[in-house]
């Protein structure tokens, strides 16, 4: 079986050294040595002056809103993972989709204007498989408009662009450290804002509201996450680069192997580093793709339709909207096998596969 995806784990005992230091400390939880560790080194890692560990990626997105006192509408996308959606709405917010850009697959920044009305307040973006938004074209609107700027970039650790963390665009960036993604801590994610007070305040919604012993500040959650999460993320953490090696010659091997399939990737942000988080495809037709996966599938080679469906249209708490590409895209978008373990021998059998059933 050749699964869509896999965690990276570090060898036991690395991890097992962090977890016996856990037992003689009996510090589980609540922002523990570890956990504020993590959170050091990551800021040295990714070049950052402030960042926050938190429980998952999608608390990170609900705190970003609720710490930037988020109202009315938000424009975002429709090709997203679901989380991206539900935030707005879970925090009380109305999203407005946008339609996104065919190339790129990110939202498409000529056509946030006409969005905007007086009730928008904000533009939550994703950086759609760690590609970067056209987050310069981004920056000028909300100025314009005077919005508010989150970038859901769950799938781009690591990634620079102007050579500078893409974590430091928009008023907040959030990242998903889940299990399924290049670099994890089992469950957590992050929250990085160049803002000094406003991350003061998203410390504080991380811990209740808590302020002081016996005070509170605002309205909190309970966002924090554990010592053995942090654990793992310190274990994980200096094997990055031998993991982007290893995912960009398995993408180098993709390329070479399925040129002539009948699809095309994604066009990476030219100004952008690469990350390799997933390896997307748009097939020539739904068609094709439903064949593709159907046999893969009898092969015990899973694929993933990953954004499928179209947010805009399949939401049963939000009205339907039609967005063309959105709906075009998503169904002919298919993320191959993609993880540190998969093997070079692994990818040729899969493209064989790919090439034959298209061919048959």
């Amino acid at each position: 079986m050749i699964p869509v995806t896999k965690p990276f784990l570090p060898p036991k005992e690395e991890y097992n050294a962090y977890v016996d230091g856990i037992w003689k400390r009996n510090w589980l939880t609540n922002m523990g040595p570890l956990a504020s560790q993590l959170e050091m080194e990551l800021k040295d890692h990714l070049k950052l002056k402030h960042l926050l560990f938190v429980t998952n990626g999608t608390v990170a997105i609900q705190m970003a809103i609720k710490g930037l006192e988020i109202s009315g509408e938000v424009i975002t996308t429709p090709f997203s993972f679901v989380a991206t959606t539900s935030c707005i709405v879970w925090e009380n917010c109305t999203p407005v989709f946008v339609d996104i850009d065919p190339i790129s697959l990110c939202i498409d920044a000529t056509k946030i204007e006409e969005a905007i009305t007086e009730k928008t307040t904000a533009i939550l973006a994703t950086h759609v498989y760690g590609n970067p938004c056209d987050v310069e074209a981004i920056e000028l609107i909300a100025k314009k408009h005077n919005l508010k700027i989150i970038y859901d970039a769950a799938h781009a650790f690591g990634v620079e662009i102007n050579g500078k963390s893409i974590f430091e665009y928009g008023d907040v960036s959030t990242c998903s450290l889940h299990a399924t993604k290049l670099y994890h801590t089992i469950e957590g994610g992050l929250i990085v804002t160049k803002d000094a007070e406003l991350l003061k305040k998203l410390a504080y919604i991380r811990n209740f509201g808590i302020s002081d012993f016996d005070a509170f500040s605002e309205l909190g959650i309970n966002g924090k996450n554990s010592e053995f999460h942090a654990a793992m993320g310190l274990a994980n953490l200096k094997y990055i680069p031998q993991i982007h090696a290893k995912r960009k010659a398995l993408a180098d091997l993709y390329d070479e192997k399925l040129k002539n399939l009948k699809a095309v990737k994604p066009v990476w942000n030219p100004k952008a580093s690469k990350n390799h988080p997933y390896y997307p495809i748009v097939l020539e037709s739904e068609e094709l793709l439903l064949k593709l996966k159907k046999e893969m599938d009898k092969q015990e080679v899973f694929t993933r339709r990953y954004f499928y469906p179209s947010l805009a249209s399949a939401l049963p708490y939000l009205p339907t909207q039609e967005l063309p590409i959105t709906e075009n895209i998503s169904k002919r978008v298919l993320c191959l096998p993609m993880y540190y373990d998969l093997t070079f021998e692994e990818i040729e059998f899969i493209a064989r596969l790919m090439l034959r059933i298209q061919n048959n």
